[in-house]
């Protein structure tokens, strides 16, 4: 194995190890402040008074709703 050769195969593991880390870590982040406690009040989020749950508002170019 050559001196470039073992640079990549480091670069790109420690590419993924670092990747993997960082994931970890914000996956752990969001369960200590509580991102997964109520996934209904996230889903309901986006929705208003002009746009209400269950009425679609927004249609294909070309297709009716």
């Amino acid at each position: 194995m050559t001196t470039s050769e073992f640079l990549m195969y480091a670069g790109i593991i420690g590419s993924i190890l670092i990747f993997g880390v960082v994931a970890v870590l914000a996956l752990a982040w969001s369960v200590r402040d509580g991102q997964f406690q109520n996934f209904e009040r996230g889903a309901r989020s986006i929705f208003d008074a002009d746009e209400p749950i269950g009425t679609p508002t927004d249609s294909f170019p070309g297709r009716p709703l």
